[in-house]
């Protein structure tokens, strides 16, 4: 397809982001471009907006940016054979190699020369995006698509919550943004027998509340360590989920994991963090675990399902609709924390 779209660009290396008329993009023989409909902004994507350390350090201005999305197929290269034009899709952001060690034994989320969309080639904050087929994941039909968009951050929510069991253990999920809220609906769905949720923002834990939340803790307002000793006879949670990057919170979170419980970490702090190693991991003998992406597709399955099914509803976390134009709004509700999931629509 040729001609020019409307797409939002970082532009340089600054804080913010521009619309700009950009080439359609074209396609190999095993690729396809799909025309997007709804596109919904990540945390990812705020580092990004907003310049920081971790975004200066990674991407490089000018392209794309943008990789959570629902549209429809609207081309396909000459050797696709899984999708066809008018397929309803999103996709997995991770496009990996397919020949380095992790790929060759089916570990192709830890692929270590994984490129992903809108980070480290252009993403779908589009009209289209194109993609290689391996990475489509069909919809159904009657999925709306701003519901579609969220599955590939909602991935990430269901990798760390069930990178190992809960069914009626205690966790806690600290920072209450879009993909922690995801993970407290995904975690009371699985058999958590408490899910405490973990927020300085109000708001925000309100919505985890509406996702299946038992307990919000304002860390602001009461010691969570503490908190969660009284929820717990003393003993501490038995799984963190780490989703707010803020070395005070990670912190908290080795304290107030049980001994031999599991601490999965999938935020991004943009600095180092200083762990007491010795105390808060070697001696209580737990399992500490980076998350990255999701399974491929085994995590995706999981998430297509526990939406089909109804066991994880994520609609009280989808809170503002904007068109791409209006993108500045949707990233400034972000930074404010006024908000669940913002999506934008080209």
């Amino acid at each position: 397809m040729n001609g020019t779209m409307k797409a939002l660009v970082k532009s340089g290396k600054h804080k913010g982001a521009e619309i700009q008329q950009v080439e359609i993009p074209s396609i190999g023989d095993r690729e396809v471009l799909i025309k997007v409909k709804a596109t919904s902004i990540c945390g990812t994507d705020v580092h990004i907006y907003n310049w920081d350390e971790w975004s200066q350090s990674r991407v490089h201005p000018p392209y794309v940016f943008g990789h959570e999305f629902a549209g429809e197929v609207v081309e396909t290269g000459e050797k696709v054979t899984k999708v066809a034009v008018g397929d309803y899709v999103s996709a997995e952001t991770h496009i990996v190699c397919g020949h380095c060690p992790q790929c060759l034994t089916g570990k192709y989320h830890i692929c270590e020369n994984t490129q992903i969309i809108g980070v480290d080639r252009d993403g779908c904050f589009a009209e289209y995006v194109a993609l290689p087929e391996d990475n489509m994941w069909k919809n159904p039909e009657d999925m709306p698509v701003e519901i579609a968009s969220v599955q590939e951050p909602m991935g990430n929510a269901v990798h760390t919550v069930l990178s190992g069991d809960v069914v009626g253990k205690s966790v806690a999920v600290i920072g209450c943004g879009p993909i922690g809220m995801m993970a407290v609906g995904v975690a009371k769905a699985a058999g958590a027998s408490q899910v405490i949720a973990f927020d300085l923002n109000d708001y925000r834990l309100d919505l985890a509340s509406q996702m299946g939340a038992t307990t919000i803790v304002n860390s602001a307002k009461e010691n969570p360590v503490e908190r969660v000793k009284e929820l717990t006879e003393g003993h501490g949670v038995d799984v963190v989920c780490e989703m707010s990057g803020h070395p005070k919170a990670i912190n908290q979170g080795f304290k107030m994991v049980t001994n031999g419980g599991r601490v999965s970490i999938l935020s991004l702090p943009t600095k180092p963090v200083e762990v007491d190693i010795t105390d808060d991991i070697v001696f209580k003998g737990i399992t500490v675990q980076g998350i990255t992406g999701r399974k491929m597709f085994e995590t995706w399955q999981q998430v297509s399902r526990l939406l089909d099914s109804k066991q994880v509803d994520v609609s009280p976390m989808i809170t503002h609709h904007f068109p791409l134009e209006d993108f500045e709004k949707g990233f400034e509700l972000m930074n404010e924390g006024k908000c669940g999931k913002v999506v934008l629509h080209p």
